[in-house]
């Protein structure tokens, strides 16, 4: 795919000329008076039969030729686990730590009056 702009290959460009064409196309006519305006629908009809054929006959292959693949690997595997597990055993612990400090907070009671 040597030939493409931004990822997105010619057939996408010819696509939005023909549709840019047909509306161009279609307003100049939607200005004309008496039966004129009716060209309207063969241009719009012309524009769908080749925004069809593009996309139902594609010239070039779907899928990109296949590229040498890299491997990704994690040297830290284990490290980052430990680490992960030894924070959430301290979380946890300090859950359970404090859980009973807010469970026996002393409530006192109001007055009725004051």
């Amino acid at each position: 795919m040597s030939n493409t702009v931004l990822e997105v290959g010619t057939g996408v460009f010819i696509v939005a000329l023909v549709w840019i064409g047909a509306l161009l196309l279609a307003m100049f006519l939607l200005r004309a008076s008496g039966s004129a305006k009716l060209g309207i629908v063969p241009v719009l009809l012309l524009a769908l039969c080749v925004t069809l054929l593009l996309v139902l006959f594609p010239r070039g292959d779907e899928a990109p030729p296949p590229r040498h693949q890299t491997r990704i690997v994690d040297q830290v595997f284990i490290t980052r686990y430990l680490i992960l597990a030894v924070t959430s055993l301290v979380f946890l612990v300090s859950l359970v730590l404090l859980l009973p400090f807010h469970l026996m907070d002393p409530v006192y009671a109001k007055p009725l009056r004051t």
